[in-house]
């Protein structure tokens, strides 16, 4: 008799739970638009549930998503549909239909997930779209002009000379977690050319800000898997929207702080020509640029400042110490070319131990094509999204106002027939030759077009200058296959337990 009242219970639960879904968070709208549901519908992809659409496919658990994409992928590509609670996703692997949509600047607007970020990062480089987002994206370019980036060189080289440090004091033990090593590093790089200031996360540990950066990423992707979660009202009331809160005061409070600070001081330094000659002597953070931009030119507020340096700081973490891990994870499986990067290291700096310049980053030609393909196969973001706000044809399908179109890197470098045998780690798919007859949206680690990533050359300069830095004292060897190590397919592409390298002196 329990066990029926129980089962009964639990029926009554689900349905209730399953009529709540229905009834608040499904997209009634396209039910009145069936000849655009139809275009939907023309496109190939997996049965359907009534209502619910595929959503059960993205359940997975973790380290089950990207294999989820992959078998979807080797099943429907190279374009293939998802309908999520009322919504049509349609997923673009043709590099000719992504050029469609990325290279045009009437597809602009990114996809409804990107709300859940708004709170964090208002509508800042990543998040804003029309008139805001061309504004600001004319203005900050200027910010990652060489003759700037030349001078970062100077913070990568310092942080990086730390991380060999902590490195060579691990020779001998049975092995690192890399991942944790290097994201320390970046994080003391990115806190002092994003808001010129040392944090010394690699003496010290991290502070209460950067603890608070990581935690919302998770909180965002817990946020963006749980749909129940997407309403406001909602979410707020929630446990996890009521922790997000509390991580928005440090978050903002933190750069809001910097940035008075950081506002005060330019003030004061402008008020002599010999404090101008000093101030321009001096380094400049983003920071530092974006209040000389506000007071010259006043098109800036706080706010405004505030939204691009929180997502400076969100985009330039997180994907260079991913890129980096990989990257050296990558080497430290495949010596033969490890002893490639280090023979052309030899070549630039000899038997010297001076630090790398913006010259000697330029020669590092072979490591480049190494960093290239380690992001062909772990792309730091492996996916971003359109919202399409008109009707666009691609190469064999309409696809209607509304759609939300996924763009996976993660799959689309997985093409073997621009990439013969994919899974295979191979720099000379970057060989200029090849590269040249390549169609330029086959490979988008970096997205593409007018919404390509800004801060491209910042990251490869970055990861030369880390990398070239480890192995020009240290010798790699790591300890997991490729196959034995689960993925995280979240807003980064992460190992799910880290990565295990042994290391030792060269």
């Amino acid at each position: 008799m329990l066990d029926w009242v129980l089962t009964a219970v639990g029926t009554v639960v689900f349905l209730v739970v399953a009529m709540f879904h229905v009834v608040f968070l499904y997209n009634w709208s396209w039910l009145f638009r069936r000849a655009d549901c139809t275009k939907i519908d023309m496109i190939p992809g997996p049965k359907q549930v009534p209502f619910f659409g595929n959503i059960f496919l993205l359940k997975q658990p973790e380290g089950g998503l990207s294999k989820q994409f992959l078998r979807l992928y080797k099943e429907y590509a190279p374009t293939f549909r998802l309908w999520v609670l009322g919504f049509p996703e349609v997923f673009i692997t043709d590099p000719e239909d992504i050029e469609v949509i990325l290279s045009s600047p009437s597809h602009i607007t990114k996809s409804l997930d990107y709300n859940l970020l708004r709170a964090w990062l208002g509508n800042g480089l990543l998040t804003s779209a029309g008139n805001k987002w061309h504004e600001h994206r004319k203005f900050l370019t200027p910010a990652f002009h060489f003759k700037i980036l030349e001078e970062y060189v100077k913070v990568f080289n310092y942080n990086s000379q730390i991380l060999v440090k902590k490195l060579e004091a691990q020779v001998g033990e049975p092995y690192v977690d890399i991942t944790s090593y290097v994201t320390m590093c970046t994080l003391d790089i990115i806190c002092e050319t994003a808001m010129g200031i040392q944090i010394h996360a690699q003496n010290d540990g991290e502070a209460e800000y950067i603890k608070a950066v990581r935690r919302m990423t998770k909180v965002v992707v817990k946020r963006q898997f749980t749909p129940w979660l997407h309403k406001d009202y909602i979410y707020y009331s929630s446990p996890l929207g009521r922790e997000e809160g509390r991580l928005l005061q440090i978050l903002h409070g933190f750069t809001d702080q910097v940035i008075k600070e950081r506002r005060e001081e330019y003030k004061t330094t402008h008020k002599s020509d010999d404090n101008n000659k000093s101030r321009r002597r001096r380094r400049l953070a983003f920071l530092d640029l974006l209040i000389e931009m506000s007071e010259r030119e006043g098109r800036l507020s706080d706010a405004d400042i505030q939204e691009e340096v929180d997502t400076f700081m969100f985009e330039g973490h997180d994907t260079t110490s991913v890129a980096i891990s990989w990257a050296l994870h990558l080497l430290g499986s495949h010596p033969e070319i490890q002893d490639k990067v280090v023979k052309e290291l030899q070549d630039i700096f000899g038997d010297s131990g001076r630090e790398a310049t913006y010259e000697d980053l330029q020669q590092m030609k072979y490591l480049e094509q190494v960093i290239k393909e380690a992001l062909r196969l772990y792309p730091s973001v492996p996916a971003f999204s359109r919202y399409l706000e008109v009707d666009v044809k691609i190469k064999n399908y309409t696809l209607p106002a509304g759609t939300q179109t996924p763009i996976l890197p993660f799959l689309i470098h997985r093409n073997p027939k621009v990439f013969p045998n994919p899974e295979e780690f191979n720099p000379d798919n970057f060989l200029p030759e090849k590269v040249l007859n390549r169609h330029p949206f086959a490979y988008l680690p970096f997205s593409a077009g007018p919404r390509n990533c800004i801060g491209q050359k910042f990251a490869m300069l970055e990861e030369k200058v880390v990398l070239s830095s480890v192995l020009r004292k240290l010798r790699l060897q790591s300890l997991d296959t490729r196959e034995d190590i689960p993925l995280l397919l979240e807003l980064i592409l992460r190992p799910k337990d880290g990565l295990r390298i042994k290391i030792s002196s060269r």
